[in-house]
């Protein structure tokens, strides 16, 4: 099933399918492990359409050749081809293997798009149901303006490592390929090799998160830091779908990426003090606060969530203005850590 911004990307082009083989063409291209005759070119594209439209017509050779002349275009992304002759066929794939459409500036064209799909959006704002419009407008706005004057900054980090895979691996999602990940945990010097069928990526605390199921691991939720991430290459396995994790419920009793096994929801009441208890009535910590002011200068909240290592950190953030009323566990798991704390000091 197509993701809504991937529905609305494609609405924004003239031909809707047209986008989506230029995305295929492109995984294409850039895989130097396997060599991409025409024939496997209209297969891979083939497969896609029919699990968008069973009833679909399939592509024609003619169409390839349009398509990878218009990727070659001044129109298109100017992509320079490597077409190796291998007996009486040939094959296709990218002279820089590290190219990617999906690293090139936009064009004008496409700039005239999001600008339309900018003004479709635009009749949304103020509707329950599409709050994230009011944040997604200013920095798709800000994205195709060409003046040099910012005049927003979002909360996000350049820098972060592993940053490039991430249009790579919301591509697995939607084209639903394998993955074969080289992984650097922060614990082990030496990479694993990781195999997964990709679901769902979550944003954290400016950290990216691709959640999927471990065949090695038997689980259907196993966790990767983007930013551990050294390599990603596809694989030719068959896709598992996810069929079991509405990926909009499985996030509702946590905070943070971490939902531990078999452990339950709990209430947590907190005291947070001074100005820091306008700030948490302001910005609530969990859809599930409900907060009271108990006394001048102290507010109480109570949450419904399911503890984990996210929550305790978040906790500490707040230090000398927040104190831990119950569940017991937890007090005493907090005063562990600020009498570590302490003890570096």
């Amino acid at each position: 099933m197509l993701t809504l911004g991937v529905k609305l990307f494609l609405c924004m082009a003239g031909n809707k399918k047209a986008l989506i083989r230029y995305k295929i063409l492109d995984n294409c291209f850039r895989n130097p492990g396997k060599k991409y005759f025409i024939e496997d070119l209209i297969n891979e594209i083939e497969t896609v359409l029919l699990e968008l439209n069973p009833n679909s017509d399939g592509i024609s050779r003619r169409q390839i050749f349009e398509d990878i002349a218009f990727m070659e275009s001044r129109e298109g992304w100017r992509i320079e081809l490597d077409k190796k002759r291998e007996g009486k066929k040939i094959y296709y794939r990218y002279v820089n293997p590290e190219f990617s459409i999906n690293n090139m500036p936009l064009t004008d064209i496409e700039i005239n798009h999001i600008q339309s799909a900018i003004d479709v959006l635009s009749h949304f704002t103020g509707m329950p149901q599409f709050d994230w419009v009011n944040e997604i407008i200013p920095k798709l706005q800000q994205g195709i303006s060409k003046s040099d004057t910012a005049v927003m900054e979002f909360d996000h980090n350049p820098y972060l490592k592993g940053i490039k895979f991430l249009a790579v691996i919301h591509a697995a999602i939607i084209y639903k390929k394998v993955l074969k990940i080289k992984y650097q945990p922060f614990q082990n010097e030496t990479p694993q090799i990781i195999t997964i069928h990709p679901y769902f990526i979550k944003q954290f605390n400016n950290r990216w998160f691709l959640f999927g199921f471990n065949p090695d691991k038997g689980k259907k939720d196993w966790n990767l830091a983007i930013d551990r991430i050294a390599d990603i290459k596809e694989t030719t396995e068959k896709y598992l779908r996810n069929k079991e994790i509405n990926w909009k419920d499985y996030f509702e009793d946590i905070i943070g990426v971490t939902k531990i096994e078999n452990r339950a929801v709990e209430e947590i009441v907190l005291h947070f003090y001074g100005n820091t208890g306008n700030y948490i009535e302001t910005k609530p910590l969990h859809g599930s606060q409900k907060a009271k002011w108990i006394k001048v200068g102290s507010l109480e909240v109570k949450l419904s969530i399911i503890l984990n290592y996210e929550f305790e950190s978040l906790i500490l953030s707040f230090a000398d203005s927040v104190k831990v009323v119950s569940p017991k566990h937890l007090r005493a798991i907090i005063k562990k850590r600020v009498k570590q704390a302490n003890e570096y000091y």
